[in-house]
């Protein structure tokens, strides 16, 4: 595995521990943007492994496709990448910018981390096999 791959997926590790925390403690919108840098960091870590760079790009559905086209499946239906997607803006941004209204809640957290905790060890055995 190489330095940039392992370091992509220590931040995605990273990441998915403090969504768990995060959730833990009712910070939902604090699991959500974890959650959601997780599954973005472990789709990179999985890019690089492949020989792909990491794009600078925070849309799930973009790497996953980039994975798709060589090849390499993570376990990312449209379902969960529309998901990731739709929440990365507005769980960054507060209520009353130019975004609409979003009110995170525990039933949507927990489904973003469930997703991370899918996604990122299917990458973690994706790597360590590159």
């Amino acid at each position: 595995m190489s330095d940039e791959a392992r370091e992509w997926l220590k931040y995605a590790q990273e990441n998915r521990q403090v969504s768990r925390l995060s959730l833990g403690q009712g910070l939902f919108n604090a699991c959500l943007q974890n959650a959601q840098q997780a599954v973005d960091k472990a789709l990179k870590a999985a890019c690089v492994s492949k020989g792909l760079h990491a794009k600078k790009t925070h849309s799930v559905r973009d790497l996953r496709n980039d994975l798709k086209r060589i090849g390499s499946e993570v376990g990312l239906e449209d379902t969960d990448c529309d998901l990731l997607d739709s929440i990365y803006l507005p769980s960054k941004y507060p209520l009353g910018s130019a975004l609409p209204d979003f009110a995170p809640d525990e039933a949507l957290a927990r489904q973003c981390l469930s997703i991370a905790d899918r996604v990122v060890p299917a990458v973690e055995r994706m790597v360590i096999r590159t």
